[in-house]
Formats: C-alpha cells, sequence, structure tokens
C-alpha cells in the first residue's frame, strides 16, 4: 500500500504541472492574440460573445464590428482614442489627423459608447488631396473637423482616406472616396464581411461569405508589364452626339420598348392615363414659378410635375442591411444618392407602406457602400457586386409579386458610383436606373433611364455653403479648369492649353490647403465659362460645381448624357462640346456673342434651384427633379396588358 501511494503522489504531481503549463499556455496565446490585433480582444471574445469582433484586412484597413442589442457600429480605419473623455451623447465625432502609426480603437471603447447608446461614430482625418479646394470643413461646437473628400476626377490616393460606418443612425456624414472607375487602379479599401442579412430578409446566408468575398487566391492579382489600356484610358470607338440623343429621346417616347405586364393593375391604368393628361393640357405662357427657356417644354413639364405630385406613390423596400442599404451618405461625391435615399425614406407624401397602392418600387441600397463593403482591394474582379445585387432582386422576387409583374420595370434604383452600370447589368436590366455614370456606350438607355446630377456635397449640415457667384459683369475670366490628370482627355486639354494664354486659366491639380481651396472657388465665382472635361469616366462633378457657382459649364465629354436630359434643354445654360474641338476652345468660346453670354449666363442662375439639396425638400429641387424625371420615363414607357 504504501508503495502503491507512493506512485500516485508523483503522477498526481506531475499531473498538475501539465494542467498548469496548458492553462499558461492557453491564456498566453490569448493575451498574445488580444496584443496582435489592433481591433480585437480575444479573451473579451470568449468572455462576451455579445461582442464581436471581426478582422479583415490589413493594418490600416480594418473593420472593427461591436453589436450589442439593436445598436451597432462600424468603424474602419480609425485612431487610438481614449472613449472615456467622451460623455454619453448620439454621435461622437472625431478628427483622425494624419500619420501612420497605430490604427485602432479597443471593441471595450466601442462596446462602452454602444452601452451609452451612441448611434452615430463619425471619424475624420486629413490625407494629402490633389485638391484642397474640394476639401470640406465643417464646424462643430466642440470640434473643427478637417473634411477631407477625394474625387476619382480629382484624387489619386486612395488607401490613405479615413472613413466609417454607423451602422445603427439613419444617415452619415462622411467624406468620400473617388477611387476607381472600371479599372479598379485605385481601389477601395478592405472589404466588409459578415454583412449578410438575416433570414427574415430571404438571404443566402452563405452568399456573402462564399461568392461575394473572394478569396485571396482567385482575386488578389498582380498587375503584368505591358497590359492592354483599360476602356477609360482610350478615346470612345463610337461617339453619340447631343443631336442624336435628342432623335434617340424622341424615337423612344414616340414608341416605348417597355415589356408589357404579366397583369395590368390599377396603378397602371393611372399612370397611363397621366400620359394623356399630360400632352392634352393647356399650354403654359408665362408661368411664374418656372423659367421657360431651361425647359423642353415647360408645359409639359408643369403637368407632369403636377400630377407626380397628386398621384405618385413609392413603396421602399425594407430588405437589406446597412450598410449597403438604407444608410444615406450625405457628403462628398457620391451624395446625390444618400441625399436621395434620405429624403425618399423620410417622405411622407410619396412613401406608402403599402406596396399595392405603389406605382413605383424604390431599391434603397447604396453602389458606394456596396462597393466599399465588398470589393477585394486590389482583386480587379466585381463579380460579387454584381452577384450581391443579382441575390437581391430574387429575394425580392421570390418575397413580393411586383418585380416579376413588369421584370423590374416599375423598380427603379439611384446609384452615383461609376461601377453601377456594371453592377445592375442583366438583373436589373429593365428598371429604371437614376445614375451618374450616364454613358451610352455603357448601357444607359435614353428615354427610359435617368441622368443623376453627380453633387460634390462638402457639408452635409449646410449643403448649400458658397453658392452662387459674381454677376456676368465682374467676371473677367474666360475659361478656367483645374484638376487631377485622370483618364485619356485632360492631358490633352493641358497640352493645348496649360500655360499657352492669360484668358485660358487651365491648370493641373492644385495643392492643397484652404488657401488653395478658396482659391478654386473664387475661380469658379470670377470665370465666365467653367471647362468640365470626363475624368475616367463620363460624368464629372464640375458640371453641377459650375451651376452652384454661377459659371456657364462646358461640358466636353462624349457620349454623357447631361442631367435630367428629358426635360431640359441644356443649350440654354451651357456649352457642349465633342472631345475634338479642345484645339479650337478658345476660338469656340471668344465666338460666342456677349448677347448669347449673358443669356447662358441667366439660365445657369435660373436653373440652378433645380441642383441644390435641402435638409426639407423644396418645390422642384433636386430630389424633386430626380423623382420627377423617374415618374416621367415610367408614364412614356408604361404599356398596358
Amino acid at each position: 500500500m504504501e508503495l502503491l501511494n507512493g506512485f500516485k503522489n508523483p503522477f498526481r504531481s506531475e499531473y498538475k504541472r501539465w494542467v498548469f503549463l496548458v492553462g499558461l499556455v492557453a491564456i498566453s496565446h490569448l493575451l498574445f492574440q488580444s496584443f496582435l490585433l489592433p481591433y480585437g480582444n480575444a479573451l473579451r471574445s470568449l468572455l462576451l460573445p455579445g461582442i464581436d469582433d471581426s478582422i479583415e484586412g490589413n493594418y490600416g484597413n480594418v473593420v472593427s464590428r461591436v453589436r450589442s442589442g439593436s445598436k451597432s457600429v462600424v468603424v474602419r480605419n480609425t485612431l487610438t482614442i481614449n472613449g472615456s473623455d467622451f460623455s454619453t451623447r448620439d454621435v461622437i465625432l472625431f478628427n483622425g489627423g494624419n500619420g501612420g502609426g497605430d490604427v485602432g480603437i479597443s471593441s471595450r471603447k466601442i462596446g462602452d459608447w454602444v452601452e451609452k447608446g451612441v448611434s452615430k461614430v463619425i471619424f475624420d482625418g486629413n490625407v494629402d488631396d490633389d485638391y484642397a479646394f474640394e476639401n470640406g470643413e465643417d464646424l462643430n461646437e466642440n470640434a473643427v473637423l478637417e473634411e477631407v473628400i477625394r474625387d476619382q476626377d480629382n484624387y489619386v490616393n486612395a488607401t490613405s482616406r479615413i472613413e466609417q460606418v454607423a451602422k445603427h443612425g439613419g444617415e452619415v456624414s462622411t467624406g468620400e472616396l473617388r477611387d476607381v472607375n472600371t479599372t479598379s487602379q485605385y481601389p477601395a479599401l478592405s472589404s466588409m464581411a459578415n454583412t449578410t442579412p438575416n433570414a427574415g430578409s430571404s438571404f443566402r446566408s452563405t452568399s456573402l461569405q462564399s461568392d461575394h468575398t473572394v478569396s485571396k487566391s482567385n482575386s488578389l492579382m498582380v498587375a503584368k508589364q505591358g497590359k492592354k489600356k483599360m476602356r477609360c484610358e482610350m478615346p470612345p470607338k463610337t461617339v453619340t452626339t447631343i443631336d442624336e440623343m435628342n432623335r434617340i429621346l424622341l424615337r423612344h417616347r414616340r414608341s416605348s420598348r417597355a415589356m408589357r405586364p404579366r397583369h395590368s393593375s390599377i396603378r397602371d391604368q393611372e399612370i397611363f392615363a397621366a400620359k394623356s393628361r399630360i400632352e392634352n393640357g393647356p399650354v403654359i405662357t408665362n408661368d411664374q414659378d418656372l423659367y421657360a427657356p431651361v425647359f423642353r417644354n415647360v408645359s409639359l413639364f408643369k403637368r407632369s410635375y403636377e400630377l407626380m405630385e397628386r398621384i405618385l406613390k413609392v413603396y421602399v423596400y425594407k430588405d437589406g442591411k446597412k450598410p449597403i442599404f438604407h444608410l444615406p451618405i450625405l457628403k462628398g461625391l457620391y451624395a446625390s444618392e444618400g441625399w436621395f435615399m434620405k429624403l425618399m425614406q423620410g417622405n411622407k407624401h410619396f412613401v406608402v407602406k403599402d406596396p399595392r397602392r405603389a406605382h413605383l418600387f424604390y431599391m434603397p441600397f447604396s453602389s458606394r457602400m456596396l462597393e466599399y463593403t465588398l470589393y477585394v482591394r486590389n482583386s480587379h474582379n466585381r463579380t460579387n457586386l454584381r452577384q450581391f445585387l443579382k441575390d437581391y432582386t430574387e429575394t425580392i422576387s421570390a418575397k413580393y409579386p411586383y418585380f416579376n409583374r413588369t421584370d423590374g420595370a416599375d423598380h427603379f434604383l439611384v446609384a452615383c458610383h461609376d461601377w453601377a452600370p456594371y453592377e445592375t447589368r442583366h438583373h436589373m436590366e429593365h428598371c429604371i436606373k437614376a445614375l451618374c455614370n450616364a454613358d451610352v456606350t455603357a448601357g444607359f438607355k435614353i428615354g427610359r433611364d435617368v441622368s443623376l446630377p453627380e453633387t460634390y456635397v462638402r457639408s452635409a449640415r449646410n449643403p448649400l455653403r458658397d453658392l452662387g457667384g459674381k454677376p456676368a459683369s465682374q467676371r473677367h475670366i474666360l475659361a478656367f479648369y483645374a484638376g487631377s490628370m485622370h483618364g485619356y482627355l485632360r492631358p490633352i486639354l493641358l497640352k493645348h492649353w496649360k500655360d499657352k494664354d492669360a484668358d485660358m486659366r487651365i491648370l493641373g491639380p492644385m495643392p492643397p490647403g484652404v488657401a488653395s481651396k478658396m482659391n478654386y472657388i473664387q475661380h469658379m465665382k470670377s470665370t465666365k465659362y467653367c471647362i468640365c472635361p470626363k475624368g475616367y469616366e463620363v460624368n464629372s462633378p464640375r458640371v453641377v460645381e459650375s451651376i452652384f457657382y454661377e459659371c456657364v459649364p462646358v461640358i466636353i465629354s462624349d457620349n454623357f448624357v447631361p442631367p435630367f436630359f428629358e426635360v431640359l434643354d441644356w443649350g440654354a445654360f451651357s456649352i457642349i462640346l465633342a472631345e475634338k474641338d479642345i484645339p479650337n476652345l478658345k476660338d469656340i468660346l471668344t465666338s460666342i456673342p456677349q448677347e448669347r453670354y449673358l443669356a447662358l449666363q441667366l439660365g445657369v442662375r435660373k436653373v440652378q434651384r433645380h441642383f441644390l439639396w435641402h435638409a426639407k425638400p423644396e418645390r422642384y429641387d433636386l430630389f424633386h427633379m430626380t423623382l420627377h424625371s423617374i415618374w416621367y420615363n415610367r408614364v412614356y414607357q408604361i404599356k398596358l396588358r
């Protein structure tokens, strides 16, 4: 017995040492993980399963996801901040500043904010931009935030931008990245996974994880020397002139190419009857609200607009999860889709809760957030983005009877990202698409689709800041342009006109800084003709920017369909030139008589109201103009069974 006890004691001692060693290794491993991962806390994730921390991408491109009940926050590219310095409030604002160093904000701090009821976290950082004049500044009682915004037309440094997404809040004010076009030369920051909606939204649980999150082995491609030029780097093979666009519009007005519904509804009949009332109404000779010369037919427009106000009802799909759905971005280059989403979802006049009462159906996704959330940096592969929207349309088609009834002809989307034409191809082919990238060679359908104005909003709190410009008599600069050399056309413009003529202020990138920004704005306010050349794609924010500062826009972009083309007469307030006319630019502008210029500038001032966002929508403003063009095109496309 003594021999047996002597044998057990050493065994127990060895067993205890072994258990202690294993426990020590496990604890060390967890602690080591918590120090390595700037957003993660492995021990916390085990002990507090209510907080889900996920790591994606590389340092500086990390997403921290926090969930606590119904409140959640997603922060990308954050900087280390002491959350205890802030009192409980609905929105936390930070200025990240420049610099590298450690990125990361502890999940415990974010969890504390969520527990305190914080609904939106807004981060802003600084970056050296090609254009300081496109930097925005917002004043807050507690801080001055430098809101840095990059435009694909203007900026090339995509990886240093600090952004965030607040999932619980109804809206976001964020500096925008205008990173890439179809070439993906300056791709977005790293992808964000786990955005699959719950089963209640009928999304497949593996959709984002397998199909949309592209594996690095398949998607991260190495650039090859001597590769073919991308489409955006070369002039188009075919050119559709503005006169040809007018003929296409008239042809499509006479004969709709939309499919007949599988069965007609009373809503179809109401829209069809509206068409007859629009065309057979009285002629307006002198309207106090509208400036007739800027419209194709002011009588048709006003009757259509008034009928829209009386008749139109819109159903907004609730399906889809933030941040891709239902999360409007109100600043930067993609602000148009965000402002429309915010104002549409909050509208009580047009929006109905019962889809059976609706004439149109709105799919409220953000093309910008789709790219930002799902695109794998440097992959040059956007298939998963298109597949995501395909799954979405299949979901609403299976869940509701409305999409299949018309094959989507009474559904519409509003998207401002360059990739939207590609992402919505095929599965949304018959829908009404309001697109900033209104390129007839990229599938834009004149008479069905709507050219959405690309508005560069510098301040979400005050989208009308700096509005207006000098009167025509005080505009002494003939022509002005400043911008980066994106695409093939802008280098041609500078080759012919940079430093060649004192009357032609054609510049390259302006240096960063507030003074440079103000210099840019003052140039536009003091110039007769603001040059608006295409960048990577046909659209440019300079078109609306020129109108904003009351400068006559000179649009140089072959195949670009100007905004609200179906109702506005762009010849009354702009100059549209072919790209081949750049060498003769000054001769063309100086040949315009003074009387003609004054009429154009007056047209700019009169049409300006139709290109402005308001926190509370006003009649004939940009929100109502966008909705009207969607309605108007549906009226002229509808067919009865």
